[in-house]
């Protein structure tokens, strides 16, 4: 078995995982979707620590806030307090599908803790298919297309994710959650906000994402003033998983770019 590129640790009750030095100037932060958790960013973690990047994902608590707390700014009150603890001052904010939110959110509120931004099919401007409409129906055969969604290889829609998936939404505590957690997505759109991200922004959009379709990233990318954006192609909502190698190079090229005023400073 092929050892995992990361260290699994613990803190105040938090998970995460680490690679990298420790020493690193300016760490970078993942913030997994909202059915996500840290292998969504296994790709990244050797490529980005083996350049000299100091890599943290925690498991958002998205399964396990309070209900009154089981929303977008909860979590971006949490991903605050695990830089606190972490005695992170900056760092670099990565973000996919709700963590992409989470993300950009977590720029407007704390422009000062941002030296940098990553989106990839991030929501906040709108998404074509929410977890509230899987919650209605538990059996495979209708599961199974809309899980395939997410990718543009339905290849990637195995048997075992299915049956994460169907652990999580008959699990009535974590259903609620994710329920809650849709609904903020919805009724948090960030559009008319993006004018407030003033840090150097990476977008990495899948050409073929049916959650948060390219029009989307363009709006991003209009919205944002220092924002790039690149396309992946054969790519859907979670180019990290499904083209690796390019999303990684991407990512990993970010990260040289915004580290290397620190390191000469």
């Amino acid at each position: 078995m092929t050892p995992r590129p990361y260290l699994v640790k613990e803190v105040n009750g938090t998970q995460f995982a680490e690679a990298g030095p420790a020493s690193a100037e300016l760490p970078v932060v993942l913030l997994h979707g909202m059915m996500g958790d840290i292998s969504n960013w296994e790709s990244v973690f050797a490529p980005a620590s083996e350049a000299g990047h100091r890599v943290l994902c925690p498991i958002l608590p998205v399964y396990s806030l309070p209900l009154r707390k089981a929303n977008l700014q909860g979590v971006v009150d949490f991903v605050a307090e695990f830089l606190d603890v972490m005695k992170i001052d900056r760092a670099v904010i990565t973000g996919n599908s709700l963590g992409g939110h989470v993300a950009a959110m977590f720029a407007m509120q704390f422009p000062e803790r941002v030296a940098g931004l990553i989106l990839s099919g991030a929501s906040g401007i709108y998404e074509v298919e929410m977890s509230t409409s899987i919650m209605r129906r538990k059996d495979r055969d209708y599961l199974r297309p809309r899980v395939a969604k997410t990718f543009f290889d339905p290849a990637h829609c195995t048997e075992e994710l299915l049956d994460d998936v169907i652990e999580i939404i008959n699990n009535r505590e974590k259903a609620i959650r994710l329920i809650k957690f849709a609904r903020s997505v919805d009724h948090n759109p960030i559009k008319d906000e993006l004018h407030r991200i003033k840090a150097e922004t990476l977008l990495v959009w899948g050409k073929n994402d049916e959650i948060t379709p390219p029009d989307v990233a363009v709006t991003f990318q209009k919205g944002i003033e220092r924002a790039e954006l690149h396309w992946l192609d054969e790519c859907g909502h979670v180019p990290m998983l499904e083209q690796p190698t390019a999303f990684a190079q991407l990512f990993v090229g970010f990260l040289d770019r915004v580290a290397e005023p620190i390191q000469r400073a």
